[in-house]
């Protein structure tokens, strides 16, 4: 057996050198105050290396600050271990964005923690495994489902839960409120997806949720047929006929489209190449009874010559009016293709003109 023998640092330049070095094993053999600073830390600490002539050495940290020295916010000495120290200040900093009514800024958080903004977010991200914006949106949606859920109107819950516009809600195509890529390409695997039906203008809808939320709407006659079609895109998922539970949300996908120019500010469960939630995104800022053409889709997105790929991507969606393809024309004016039929297409055009 090899015994491995501790360091000594009896002497002004062996825990210099520790400092130097940035030794972690020297962390509670020693303190260091600096004159400059009045801060005192552990020889480990990731601080920014002082200058050797402004470094005072102490034994215990209660004789650093009784020679006036407060600790560190880095590696905070004196207390519990640094990384301990620093899961606690990141859990307080989840209840905070928890708790809050609306997102916190970054600076905010931040100055709470003690530490610099560039700082938190490195060790955030690091502890948590999210960015404290994507944790804060994920907390946002997840609110605003259980208020949805509980039966509050969807302008009442997107207040609630701190979205300032419903447009706010709508540009999220590729955030918390998105299903994983992997979920999709699998089939749907290990998935519980609710289902349900109503009626608008435009016949029977049938409207499919996970707990993220809104993932299909189908548009059609034939209830059985509706619901085959969803078995075609998750042919693995657990498909469920939902109870009252999902009335709340069934009613306000057919406001929606009763109602266009409210908009319908619901979670989408969807998830696209990048290209086609590009496309989707510049959908959603067609306002109703307006309409785009391939080609202006196209420019906007800043590929023109993808017009075709374009028209790929309208024809991929899932998510009947929420996702407004129906909005795009041929150049000529043409009603084109349209999943729903272009009758339906037709419907909602006139309809949305008119309202």
């Amino acid at each position: 057996m090899v015994v491995q023998e501790n360091k000594s640092y009896h002497t002004e330049e062996s825990k210099w050198a520790a400092i130097a070095a940035r030794d972690k094993g020297a962390d509670e053999q020693f303190y260091y105050g600096v004159l400059t600073t009045g801060v005192y830390c552990r020889p480990g600490c990731p601080s920014r290396l002082p200058n050797r002539p402004n470094v005072v050495f102490f034994n215990t940290p209660k004789e650093a600050e009784e020679a006036g020295y407060r600790a560190c916010r880095r590696c905070w000495p004196g207390t519990v271990s640094t990384a301990d120290r620093m899961e606690d200040i990141m859990i307080a900093a989840c209840r905070a964005i928890e708790q809050a009514g609306k997102p916190i800024k970054l600076a905010d958080l931040a100055a709470r923690a003690g530490l610099s903004p560039y700082h938190f977010h490195r060790l955030f991200k690091k502890i948590v495994g999210l960015t404290p914006r994507r944790y804060g949106s994920t907390h946002q949606a997840k609110r605003f489902r259980g208020l949805l859920r509980s039966g509050r109107s969807v302008t009442d819950a997107q207040y609630r839960a701190g979205y300032s516009s419903s447009s706010r809600l709508y540009e999220k195509t590729d955030d918390d409120l998105a299903m994983q890529p992997k979920t999709y390409k699998n089939g749907g695997k290990g998935m519980m997806i609710e289902y349900g039906f109503g009626h608008c203008f435009l016949g029977r809808v049938m409207v499919a949720a996970t707990e993220r939320g809104i993932c299909a709407v189908e548009i059609g006659d034939d209830p059985p047929a509706l619901l085959a079609r969803l078995r075609e895109y998750f042919p693995k998922a657990d498909l469920e006929r939902a109870g009252s539970g999902l009335a709340a949300l069934i009613q306000a996908v057919i406001s929606g489209i009763d109602s266009p120019a409210e908009g319908s500010g619901l979670p989408l469960d969807i998830r696209g190449t990048v290209f086609q939630q590009r496309v989707w995104q510049a959908l959603g800022q067609i306002k109703p009874g307006c309409t785009a053409s391939y080609a202006d889709i196209a420019e906007a997105i800043g590929n023109p010559k993808a017009v075709r790929a374009v028209a790929n991507a309208c024809a991929s969606n899932r998510i009947a009016v929420l996702i407004p393809c129906h909005r795009v024309i041929g150049k000529d004016g043409r009603l084109a293709g349209y999943r729903w039929g272009a009758e339906r297409k037709q419907k909602l055009l006139a309809h949305e003109q008119k309202s």
